[in-house]
């Protein structure tokens, strides 16, 4: 066990304020002397920053201009149509839900409409995923089976057309 004797003694390091710059990560401030010079950086202004801002002082002022005067005469366009629209409200109204109506009925008869589109296409591929076949597999399918019925029925013609020929000679046959 170490006792108060084996232990390192104590070192002390002394900065006086003079000399004692503290590292900060900003750009270039010295915040050891005091004064305004620590309030202002080391350098000036990039090239960059003056192009900046040489560009988005106009800029920014005409845009907050037009949008000033846009607000502007929203407000006297609303002053002047309030009343119009206080007058023509019992037509307006009515026509305003007429129409709204109508988009209304429009907008879902198309949704229906899509949603029975989009019902059969899903219908139709999951038939197809049941059966296991696609439609080019059904069409070869098809045309091998009507290919066999052809055969088939031109076979029974055949025969049927033999058997007529075989009892029309033995009706031409006189019987002994």
């Amino acid at each position: 066990m170490a006792t108060a004797t084996d232990r390192a003694p104590h070192q002390v390091q002394v900065h006086t304020p003079t000399t004692q710059r503290i590292d900060v990560p900003r750009r270039g401030y010295d915040v050891s002397g005091g004064g305004i010079k620590t309030l202002l950086p080391e350098r000036g202004p990039s090239t960059s920053q003056i192009i900046a801002v040489l560009v988005g002082v106009p800029t920014g002022g005409t845009l907050l201009l037009l949008s000033s005067l846009s607000l502007l005469g929203t407000i006297i366009g609303l002053a002047i149509a309030t009343p119009v629209f206080i007058f023509f409200s019992p037509v307006i109204v009515p026509a305003v839900v007429t129409i709204g109506l109508a988009v209304t009925g429009i907008l879902t008869a198309g949704a229906c409409g899509l949603t029975g589109l989009m019902s059969l296409s899903w219908m139709i591929n999951f038939i197809r995923q049941v059966h296991g076949t696609t439609v080019p597999d059904q069409l070869d399918s098809v045309k091998r089976r009507m290919a066999d019925m052809a055969d088939y029925v031109g076979q029974k013609t055949k025969d049927a057309g033999q058997e007529i020929q075989t009892k029309a000679q033995d009706v031409k046959r006189p019987s002994s």
